[in-house]
């Protein structure tokens, strides 16, 4: 099933696993937007009821990664990331008709809001996994770029056709939209013609058997233990732990009370992110061919980190400090996108696809985990030593993770 010579261009069936991807992703950045908007407006929610909405829809989706690591290399992965695509629709759905029913509650929008989380958990292990076989490993960087650049582009673009969409055809409408573009995705998926290979029958010796506990051995061991996979398992949950942890807690508020920006600035700053994750997936390729994956992994994450000293300096810079927030959302996103292009591929192209599914469900509860750990630990430094002295903190912390990739095994995989 790998690619043809002349590239994913002309690969078929790449190419509408790319457009099904394109259109989900646009669509959950409309739902991202709308279910807040439809339990402030109609529903009349208050902070903490938008904050448990929040996190709503990301906690089950990092349990769900407990089991469907399993679940994902003992099944074929098309009819699973189809069917996460229906399940996704059909939530979606129930939400503008329960609104025009007069029924809806934020009760339901929670669930709706956990249960689509779950489901795109689901979608995303099981995309990983499906990739390898679906394009070749000599591909694989080429086909992360194009997919993480969608995602960016989906980012730009998304929010901001989510506020036109919702003020030109209100809130409930725009989810039909959303549900639509799920149904789209699995149309293309189901049009998807190459033959996928037997999934590894339940408790084969070769896949450690069918309990939680082996599962989860089995990720641990083919993840932590690989010396290039796990060397990446451990940056990754270091920049969750610590720079994610900061960003997620305190970025808003250092912003807004102790940088006193405007909102109108803020979302400017935010949204050169997704211009910055565009980028990184256009220079991804180009930095593999000319440094080797291994030290443009090194090199791509420890840009990353090191551009968000402009962070904590942006209180000092007067003047410059948007601009310097700017330009680490440029830098930084470009380069930790860049970063993760490499990872990935190295993950799907180093290891048996018989345990990819578990293994990326082990990162996936693993950063999962770490990044509310970093959180909260966050905010209770922050309350002790006071904001901008805990995002240093954070963000000098976070340059432990590219020092965890300098493995003799990570540096070798020079370019050929």
């Amino acid at each position: 099933m790998s690619a043809p010579p002349a590239g994913l261009s002309r690969h078929p069936d790449f190419l509408r696993l790319w457009a099904a991807q394109a259109v989900s992703a646009l669509g959950s950045r409309v739902s991202r937007t709308a279910l807040p908007v439809i339990a402030i407006v109609s529903l009349g929610a208050d902070a903490a009821g938008v904050a448990a909405l929040s996190a709503m829809s990301t906690a089950p989706g990092v349990l769900v990664g407990l089991f469907a690591g399993g679940l994902v290399d003992r099944s074929r992965k098309r009819p699973l990331l189809i069917g996460a695509d229906l399940a996704r629709a059909a939530l979606i759905l129930s939400v503008p008709i329960a609104a025009w029913a007069g029924a809806l509650t934020l009760v339901q929008l929670s669930a709706v809001a956990a249960l689509v989380g779950v489901a795109t958990s689901l979608f995303q292990i099981a995309d990983n996994a499906y990739l390898p076989a679906l394009v070749g490993q000599d591909r694989l960087v080429e086909a992360n770029a194009r997919l993480e650049g969608t995602e960016a582009a989906a980012e730009i673009a998304g929010p901001g056709a989510a506020g036109i969409l919702i003020q030109v055809l209100t809130a409930p409408v725009t989810m039909v939209a959303d549900a639509l573009s799920y149904l789209g995705s699995a149309a293309l998926l189901w049009r998807i013609r190459a033959v996928e290979a037997p999934a590894i029958p339940t408790g084969d010796a070769a896949e450690g058997g069918a309990s939680l506990l082996e599962d989860l051995r089995v990720g641990l061991r083919h993840g932590l233990g690989h010396p290039v996979i796990g060397a990446t398992f451990l940056a990754m949950g270091a920049q969750a732990l610590f720079s994610g942890g900061v960003f997620s807690a305190l970025y808003m508020l250092y912003l807004l009370e102790g940088l006193r920006l405007d909102p109108a600035a803020v979302g400017l700053i935010i949204s050169a992110g997704g211009v910055g994750a565009l980028g990184g997936s256009v220079v991804a390729g180009w930095l593999g061919r000319r440094l080797g994956p291994g030290p443009a992994m090194i090199l791509s994450l420890a840009v990353g980190q090191a551009g968000a000293v402009l962070i904590p300096l942006a209180a000092h810079l007067g003047r410059l400090a948007v601009p310097a927030l700017v330009l680490h959302q440029l830098l930084g996103d470009a380069f930790l996108v860049a970063f993760m292009i490499h990872a990935v591929s190295a993950r799907q192209s180093m290891l048996p696809l018989h345990v990819l599914g578990r293994v990326n469900a082990t990162l996936h509860v693993l950063t999962g985990a770490l990044l509310p750990a970093g959180t909260l630990a966050a905010g209770w430094l922050a309350g002790r030593i006071g904001v901008e002295s805990t995002v240093w903190c954070g963000v000098v912390a976070g340059l432990a993770a590219p020092l965890l990739l300098l493995r003799p095994a990570v540096w070798r995989l020079r370019a050929a």
